[in-house]
């Protein structure tokens, strides 16, 4: 009996016993605001309006997104407008007006991209609030605000409108809700829009 039992017993040590993995044992979810989070192709219907000749360029910037991946903002506008929201995860004001910004950026995805800019803030507290508030458009940390600086932002929140191409066509200091972001998407850069 005991000569039979001795290969099973070698086959369930091999194989590391009988348990189950567990939850923990998986790989890490992908971290929010990452390079998963980055547009796919510009689709092919999208009409845009021309950027006025007086818009002034956009300062551009590189920096990196919350997974480390390098990021250029050029790259994006290059092909398409680009929204620009600045924000802390412990802004409340930011935090009231975030699921339905959101929202917003996941109807708009691909057409015009949605940038976070979190300035000032723990990498893993901008881990919850991105989590917290369903945010799936890429972020670039801005330990250093000087991305913030450069945009003249003093503090959250606050939203700037960038056309393809790069022309900086307008910014609102204190931020503004989903509604009026998107009558201004509609406005400034979307042709053939109501």
């Amino acid at each position: 009996m005991r000569r039979a039992l001795l290969p099973l017993l070698l086959t369930v040590a091999l194989l590391g016993g009988c348990s189950t993995p567990t939850p923990e044992s998986g790989p890490p979810p992908a971290p929010a605001g990452g390079a998963a989070a980055l547009p796919g192709p510009v689709p092919a219907d999208l009409a845009l309006r021309p950027a006025p000749g007086t818009a002034p360029a956009a300062p551009a910037f590189t920096g990196a997104l919350t997974d480390g991946t390098p990021f250029a903002a050029a790259e994006l506008w290059a092909q398409r407008p680009v929204v620009l929201t600045f924000f802390n995860s412990w802004c409340t004001s930011c935090a009231s007006r975030q699921a339905a910004l959101s929202e917003l950026a996941r109807s708009y995805r691909d057409r015009v991209v949605f940038v976070g800019v979190a300035g000032a803030d723990q990498a893993d507290e901008v881990q919850d609030y991105l989590r917290a508030h369903q945010v799936e458009y890429p972020v670039v940390l801005d330990d250093q605000q000087t991305i913030w600086r450069s945009y003249a932002v003093r503090e959250p929140p606050a939203v700037v409108l960038v056309a393809k191409g790069g022309a900086l066509l307008r910014g609102w200091p204190g931020g503004l809700d989903a509604p009026t972001l998107d009558r201004r998407l509609r406005e400034l850069v979307l042709a053939g829009q109501p």
